[in-house]
């Protein structure tokens, strides 16, 4: 539901503590290298530095079983990044998950967005 310039949603994170998993942004980092190939490209398309974005990935892989990102370094050729099998099925499971919980939660989303206040006439 739209409120002003807002849109009332949810966000999950999945923790094993003391780090995120993957949360909204982390999933949002492999949709781009997904699409990009690459976690530089991917950064850029999010707003975020190289460094930032290869320490989210090192995050992700240190917390799964295996890697959800693999990446080959430069050279000639250029580097590259790639999602694992694993990376895959986490992302889409993770949406899933994402899509699931909107979905059983969109009466409360929708009765708690009309009890805000619209700050759309607000500076």
């Amino acid at each position: 539901m739209k409120r002003g310039n807002k849109t009332a949603g949810l966000r999950l994170r999945l923790v094993l503590a003391p780090d995120i998993a993957i949360g909204p942004g982390k999933a949002d980092l492999l949709d781009g290298i997904r699409d990009t190939g690459s976690i530089a490209a991917a950064g850029r398309r999010l707003g975020m530095s190289y460094k930032r974005a290869w320490l989210l990935v090192e995050t992700m892989n240190r917390c799964f079983r295996s890697p959800l990102v693999e990446a080959t370094k430069g050279g000639s050729k250029g580097g590259g990044a790639m999602l694992t099998p694993l990376g895959t099925e986490v992302l889409a499971r993770f949406r899933k998950l994402e899509a699931a919980a909107f979905s059983a939660g969109s009466v409360e989303i929708d009765a708690l967005s009309a009890l805000l206040r619209d700050i759309s006439e607000e500076k």
